[in-house]
């Protein structure tokens, strides 16, 4: 495994750490040594990456999933940490605002993951700004923007909480929800339209 792997996936490691522990700070949840979270996802991510680079010897394709399901999983918690900071600082956890937050966070979050995985998963990382690639990015971050927000606003507002979940959590359960579909739909467009070689 390149040196470089390493070190990426434990700083994104500890910001998968750091994000998951405001999202459950936020919806209330009390666990002994919750901070303990920001020291054992970096060891994760880095045996994870090294189990990737095995097998993403001969298969180069696996290498790249690994890697976009790393970089996911930090945009996974960007997205959930801003909207839950949002929700945090407003006290609103549902209605129009809510479908205004997880805009915002995904927003974040995909912006995040167009510089991960230009520079680090697919390595297409010129110097140069490429403003075709940058168009196709931004045309297939519409229709990931479109599957994110609509599932989550869906589960939310339309659905609504359920099993007598907070309205903190409900909100969170509508997020990652919406998260799961919008990764299929941007891994394939980013192999395969963004990205391809």
């Amino acid at each position: 495994m390149k040196k470089r792997d390493s070190l990426i996936s434990v700083i994104i490691g500890f910001l998968i750490g750091f994000f998951f522990f405001i999202v459950l700070k936020n919806v209330g949840v009390k666990l002994p040594y919750l901070w303990t979270l920001i020291i054992v996802f970096p060891p994760l991510s880095l045996l994870g990456m090294f189990v990737v680079s095995l097998l993403g010897r001969k298969f180069i394709i696996i290498l790249q999933a690994g890697k976009f399901i790393l970089v996911g999983a930090l945009n996974t918690f960007i997205d959930l940490g801003i909207l839950n900071i949002l929700i945090w600082l407003s006290g609103l956890a549902s209605g129009v605002w809510y479908s205004v937050f997880k805009a915002i966070s995904f927003l974040i979050a995909t912006t995040n993951s167009y510089f991960w995985n230009k520079h680090w998963t697919f390595e297409k990382g010129k110097n140069t700004f490429a403003s075709e690639e940058f168009s196709k990015f931004l045309a297939v971050t519409a229709i990931g923007l479109f599957i994110n927000v609509g599932i989550a606003s869906l589960v939310v507002n339309v659905i609504g909480p359920q099993f007598e979940v907070s309205k903190a959590m409900w909100a969170t359960i509508g997020a990652f929800t919406a998260t799961f579909f919008a990764w299929i739909w941007n891994f394939l467009s980013s192999k395969f339209i963004v990205f391809k070689s």
